[in-house]
């Protein structure tokens, strides 16, 4: 009986799949025309509207012949029929083989816990529940984090090289004369224009 009513919402979910491709997309009138209007669907009110009158060559409006197959009605998309549970006493009146519970929002926290346990001990299927990391895997993964990234104290600090100091003299930056480069040996003094001329003229004479 529990693998044939598995396969009737099997088909019922692929019936509804086949009907809901077959749907055309229901746009709201003149959404094409102005930018200012969203394509979400808005019914047509107006007494010469074109939409609401059906006219051929308009967009199709949103009628009850679209509905989707009576079977599946109501499943949700894993194929369970939602039941909404708000004690543990309820999780007793649901079928584990077609339907499946959602916890109600109001229910505290620690009487959502026993109905997990108690949904979990009569493999009941909960729609809302998150399956949290058990804390074995979370250590593993901690360690192999820990070796891909070095620490800051395995990291070697840049050395950045130093800038020549400099300072101002007549408002131009000068280099300090410490660290000018030495003269060479074989270059030979530089005179003066005007020593220069005083050998030329004694030269002459």
């Amino acid at each position: 009986m529990a693998e044939r009513k598995a396969s009737l919402s099997r088909k019922a979910l692929k019936a509804r799949k086949r009907a809901k491709n077959k749907k055309p997309e229901f746009l709201r009138q003149e959404s094409w025309r102005y930018s200012k209007l969203s394509e979400s669907w808005r019914r047509p009110r107006g007494l010469d509207n074109k939409m609401r009158r059906k006219i051929k060559g308009w967009p199709p409006t949103v009628s009850v012949g679209y509905k989707g197959p009576k079977v599946a009605r109501g499943l949700h998309p894993s194929g369970y029929r939602e039941v909404l549970v708000h004690n543990v006493k309820e999780i007793s009146g649901v079928d584990p083989k077609t339907q499946a519970a959602r916890i109600a929002h109001t229910v505290g926290k620690k009487k959502r816990a026993q109905i997990i346990a108690a949904a979990k001990k009569r493999k009941v299927f909960i729609l809302n529940v998150k399956v949290a990391k058990e804390p074995a895997e979370k250590e593993k993964e901690k360690p192999e984090e820990a070796e891909e990234k070095p620490t800051e104290k395995q990291k070697k600090p840049v050395e950045k090289p130093e800038k020549p100091k400099r300072r101002l003299i007549g408002g131009k930056r000068v280099e300090q004369e410490a660290e000018k480069l030495p003269a060479k040996k074989d270059e030979k003094p530089k005179k003066s224009k005007k020593a220069a001329k005083t050998d030329e003229g004694a030269e002459k004479q």
